[in-house]
């Protein structure tokens, strides 16, 4: 009996199928239990480190974990290193508008005070004046330059008012060590009471400005 044939088979037929095309590029890690473990990024790192260090080939986990903290401390130190520099720059600009603002209120104050000298001399000018006219009146009659001199006095006096100034120290007035100086004490009829007056003294409110030297009367 003679048993029926299949169609015969070509030589294509024999060969084997062709594997698969590669969808991934990647090759990927296989445990042990045959599950596929992705490449994480700690992979690519020591791949990184082993490519440009060969000789960190093969080194144990505790290793790579110092290798990375290191790294890690390198990647902060950049940081540091650009904070110092802005914080640098930053102090540099501190430091030039601090110098400016110096340089002009010096300018300022410079300039106030001249202001204030100016001020003070057109003040004592009329001042001069009035002595001049008391000196040129007084050389030809003496008896006149008292009277001019007061005048200049006076008008001292109503300056200084002006500017807040108060007179004190004068004769009569209760003698008090916290605006007067007491030069003499000679006897009196009366304790602490000013009798002469060798200079005259100015406070601006509750701030002595000058004491006034005096004599003081103490009873004996």
């Amino acid at each position: 009996m003679f048993r029926k044939r299949g169609p015969k088979m070509t030589d294509d037929q024999h060969k084997p199928a062709p594997e698969a095309a590669e969808t991934d590029t990647h090759t990927k890690t296989v445990s042990e239990d045959g599950l596929d473990i992705p490449d994480t990024e700690t992979d690519n790192l020591q791949e990184d480190l082993e490519t440009e260090f060969p000789g960190l080939d093969g080194m144990d986990e505790n290793m790579f974990g110092q290798v990375q903290e290191m790294m890690a401390k390198l990647g902060r130190a950049d940081e540091l290193e650009k904070e110092n520099a802005d914080l640098k720059g930053r102090l540099a600009r501190l430091a030039a508008d601090f110098e400016n603002y110096r340089r002009r209120t010096q300018e300022d104050v410079a300039a106030a005070q001249g202001q204030g000298v100016s001020r003070a001399a057109e003040a004592l000018m009329p001042v001069y004046d009035d002595m001049d006219r008391a000196v040129t009146m007084g050389a030809a009659e003496p008896a006149k330059l008292i009277p001019g001199m007061q005048a200049v006095q006076g008008k001292i006096l109503t300056m200084f008012a002006g500017l807040g100034l108060e007179a004190t120290g004068k004769e009569g007035e209760a003698f008090d060590p916290q605006w007067h100086e007491a030069l003499q004490v000679v006897p009196g009829d009366e304790d602490d009471v000013i009798v002469q007056v060798y200079q005259l003294g100015f406070r601006m409110g509750d701030r002595l400005v000058r004491p006034a030297r005096v004599v003081v009367s103490k009873k004996g």
